[in-house]
């Protein structure tokens, strides 16, 4: 597939993935949504590629779904357009690879999907989240009326989304949205360094620890318990686990192969 919204970059295990439509403040559209998909495919595939970095290009992250194209469809082109929404938010979050939002501007509607579908978000001093569908008489289409209140509980999640109020940086970390914020111009360095701390640790068990969590949050806790013992065994079977308790025990730094 041409890329043609999106931009991609791979750099010492990391890729780095740029939505680049400036002039929309990088709305989505079906196009960037499929682009989104075409990529993230292939980055799951990558064996090279270990850590993920999505972010927006310019003074947005992404300003939420395309309105323009959104407001020409019909009922069922608009359902299609949800699942396709959908489709590509619960792909990012299943990825076996950490994907981090580097949040660097507005995050409103699919833009705050978007960024809660990732496993973490890093935020710019700048950034501005917001889930204001009901101002256009819908509602999150894309993931939002479930993850958000697993993100920030039941309640606030509702009165963010039948009120649309913006919450800045702070705010956002304050409510559980965000896990870290830094000064704008901190903002990619600061998540290619948490991109690097993970790349120090084991792979399987990185890998394992999403997974797990992932999967046991919407269990039962009897069954996540069990899920979590079958994650762990496979960790530590790997031979990642003798070397990382020998550099504990020889006092050194883990030379981790992903075996």
């Amino acid at each position: 597939m041409e890329l043609k919204n999106v931009l991609y970059e791979k750099k010492e295990q990391i890729a780095y993935v740029t939505i680049n439509r400036p002039e929309t403040l990088n709305a989505l559209n079906c196009d960037v949504l499929n682009e989104l998909i075409y990529l993230m495919k292939n980055v799951n595939a990558d064996a090279e590629v270990r850590v993920v970095i999505l972010t927006g290009a310019g003074r947005s992250f992404v300003a939420g779904a395309d309105i323009s194209q959104m407001r020409g469809l019909t009922t069922e082109e608009g359902r299609d357009m949800t699942r396709l929404g959908q489709e590509c938010m619960a792909l990012i979050e299943k990825t076996s690879k950490p994907v981090i939002a580097a949040v660097n501007g507005f995050a409103l509607g699919g833009g705050c999907e978007l960024a809660m579908s990732c496993d973490f978000i890093i935020a710019s001093e700048k950034a501005k989240f917001s889930q204001p569908e009901v101002n256009l008489g819908i509602i999150p289409g894309f993931g939002g009326t479930q993850r958000l209140p697993r993100l920030v509980g039941k309640n606030m999640a509702k009165y963010m989304i039948m009120t649309g109020e913006m919450l800045n940086a702070q705010q956002a970390y304050e409510a559980g949205i965000v896990q870290k914020v830094v000064p704008a111009e901190e903002l990619l360095d600061a998540a290619t360094a948490v991109a690097n701390t993970i790349l120090s640790k084991a792979p399987i068990a990185i890998r394992m620890a999403k997974l797990a969590v992932n999967n046991g949050f919407n269990m039962d806790l009897t069954s996540a318990i069990e899920y979590e013992a079958e994650a762990y065994t496979v960790s530590f079977a790997s031979e990642d686990r003798g070397e990382g308790m020998s550099a504990f025990v020889e006092k050194r730094q883990a030379d981790f192969k992903g075996k």
